[in-house]
């Protein structure tokens, strides 16, 4: 079992303090011995973690930045909203990003949800029919440009004359599709996904797992190929005997990695991530 940090929580204070915490963490994420380091694509502060006035910081940008902060962990974004980036662009962001982590990136998408921040700063906010529709033209468009094809793609909701993309990735980004939905969401993940991460509770997984693997039947792919990761955000260190037991659970149910984090308002988040390097990642290796 592998473990990936999710940072969400930038903290209130001096702007000044942000990007070293975030570098600090990263990096001790890193030491570690976690597999991946991963942020949130938000504008604002998802309100179940803190208020949306809190500080957040625009993903890319801090993906960039920890690119040149770190050596060997893959960075990637726990999942980027469709919405947010047209698929040209954001194809172009993303291979930037894996060229200048030398192949570390993964690629996390999802079909958006936060409408508040939407709303906010005049991001458009289609239904969610719509959305996903999106999605799964921006995957194509994404694979499209990740290959020798730079011809046009035609699609609903997008309409690209050329898909040139250079330079290529150092490899192409793994695809991460984060959620749930029995028909739309785990249907993509068994077409498209490299690996499928889940919020769901350990006793819904069975049935979420045998739904995505008749999607896989259905489009021909071997469910095997896809790795499965989950959130487990409960504090180890609350009960770390109760937590290790859970992610037993887990392991029994197939899932590769799980994310964990700092909570929010934890006043140290980086020797937060330093105890999970000492004392969880070593005993989830065992």
């Amino acid at each position: 079992m592998e473990l990936g940090v999710h940072f969400i929580d930038f903290r209130p204070g001096d702007p000044a303090g942000l990007g070293p915490t975030l570098a600090a963490a990263a990096k001790a994420a890193e030491d570690g011995g976690a597999t991946m380091f991963t942020l949130a694509d938000h504008l604002f502060q998802m309100e179940a973690v803190g208020r949306a006035e809190d500080p957040f910081l625009e993903g890319y940008t801090s993906m960039g930045f920890l690119a040149g902060r770190t050596e060997r962990i893959t960075l990637a974004m726990l999942v980027t909203g469709v919405t947010y980036r047209h698929p040209g662009v954001l194809a172009k962001t993303m291979t930037t990003l894996d060229v200048l982590a030398q192949g570390r990136s993964m690629f996390g998408i999802g079909a958006a949800w936060y409408e508040r921040e939407h709303l906010a700063l005049g991001v458009p906010y289609p239904p969610l029919r719509d959305r996903f529709e999106m999605l799964e033209e921006t995957l194509q468009i994404c694979l499209q440009m990740w290959s020798a094809d730079n011809g046009p793609y035609h699609g609903t909701h997008y309409q690209l004359a050329e898909t040139i993309c250079s330079p290529q990735p150092v490899r192409r980004p793994p695809i991460v599709i984060g959620g749930g939905g029995e028909k739309k969401t785990l249907r993509l993940v068994a077409q498209y996904a490299d690996v499928w991460n889940t919020t769901a509770a350990v006793e819904e997984l069975p049935h979420k797992i045998d739904v995505l693997k008749r999607h896989c039947a259905d489009v021909g792919r071997d469910f095997a190929e896809i790795k499965l990761t989950a959130a487990h955000f409960a504090d180890p260190f609350t009960d770390l005997d109760a937590y290790l037991r859970t992610a037993e659970r887990l392991a029994d149910l197939g899932i590769d990695l799980i994310n964990a984090g700092p909570h929010p308002g934890n006043p140290d988040p980086v020797g937060f991530i330093e105890r999970l390097g000492e004392q969880v990642i070593p005993r989830l290796a065992g």
